[in-house]
């Protein structure tokens, strides 16, 4: 069987909340092969609260710790593609980042192995449920800003 190739192609725009708070949104393009195989059928949404700068951003070591979080999980999923991660969103007082995986058991094992070389807590909470059309993924999709040819 063929591996299969997943876009490393992302975009940032700004967005905002419903109480009309700056979101940093960052997504993944190109993706419609990993939505055609039909097997990345549950999203897990993690999220860290965190206390923001002025703007609503996180302070400097907060968000270098993010940063941390989101190499571990990107080298990862380089070498076992268990979960597919598609956007990260960052502002208001809080960071998500949007995955959809093969196996919510198969992607709480990759989370461990990946935040095992952290070794502070983090302050995680998680979210799952079964998204087959990749239905949040379209909606975020919607925020990217139009590429000037």
């Amino acid at each position: 069987m063929a591996k299969l190739n997943i876009s490393d192609d992302w975009w940032t725009a700004p967005s905002q909340d419903s109480g009309g708070n700056t979101v940093l949104v960052t997504g993944r393009r190109g993706l419609d092969n990993v939505i055609a195989t039909g097997r990345y059928r549950y999203r897990i949404e993690m999220t860290w609260l965190y206390e923001p700068d002025g703007g609503g951003m996180p302070q400097y070591h907060t968000s270098r710790a993010m940063e941390l979080v989101t190499d571990a999980l990107h080298a990862s999923l380089k070498r076992d593609p268990v979960a597919v991660m598609t956007g990260i969103y960052t502002g208001a007082g809080e960071r998500n980042w949007v995955f959809y995986t093969v196996s919510l058991k198969a992607f709480q094992g990759m989370l461990n192995a990946a935040l095992s070389g952290i070794p502070e807590q983090l302050p995680l909470t998680f979210h799952a449920e079964e998204d087959p059309t990749w239905e949040e993924y379209r909606e975020m999709c919607q925020s990217e800003i139009a590429r000037e040819e």
